[in-house]
């Protein structure tokens, strides 16, 4: 079982106190006293399951603004051309679904996680094994136009989506 240090309950603890702040959008004493404590105890619960490495890169600004631009920017924009690739789909064009075999180039756990989060987001595919083969890390993505293997299949699933999360999490 991981311990659980300092670094990660106080990342997890302000992480969690900001959510709290977004979800009550309230300021007055009593809210923020009880988000703190209730924050506080979801960390300590649950900081080791959440936080493996580097605990303080959020805290980064260049690192959290970059995070922040793929979140609202990037990311947005895959999303929009999945899903007008979708309506061809929906009216008539064929599919060829298959599973395909996408090779990853990010180290992170967490980057990893997060790019197989981003591609199962997007309409027409689904990330449905990550797997460590001989040192290279692949996915295996239910893709709803599968005429293409490897490489170019990975380009045309994961877009810029590894490059921009990479920037972030390596």
């Amino acid at each position: 079982m991981r311990k659980t240090t300092f670094p990660a309950v106080l990342t997890t603890c302000l992480v969690c106190y900001a959510f709290w702040l977004l979800l009550t959008w309230s300021f007055r004493p009593q809210e923020l006293i009880v988000g703190a404590v209730v924050s506080l105890a979801a960390a300590l619960f649950s900081a080791r399951f959440l936080i493996h490495e580097k605990a303080f890169w959020f805290f980064n600004p260049a690192k959290f603004f970059v995070a922040l631009f793929y979140w609202i920017c990037v990311f947005p924009v895959e999303l929009v051309k999945a899903n007008c690739a979708m309506v061809g789909y929906v009216f008539g064009r064929k599919i060829n679904p298959g599973i395909v075999k996408v090779p990853v180039a990010l180290e992170s756990d967490y980057g990893k996680a997060a790019l197989a989060n981003s591609i199962t987001l997007t309409p027409g595919t689904i990330t449905m094994e990550i797997a460590e083969e001989a040192g290279q890390t692949y996915y295996y993505v239910h893709w709803i136009d599968a005429l293409c293997d490897g490489a170019e299949a990975g380009e045309a699933i994961k877009g810029t989506l590894e490059k921009w999360i990479g920037r972030f999490w390596k």
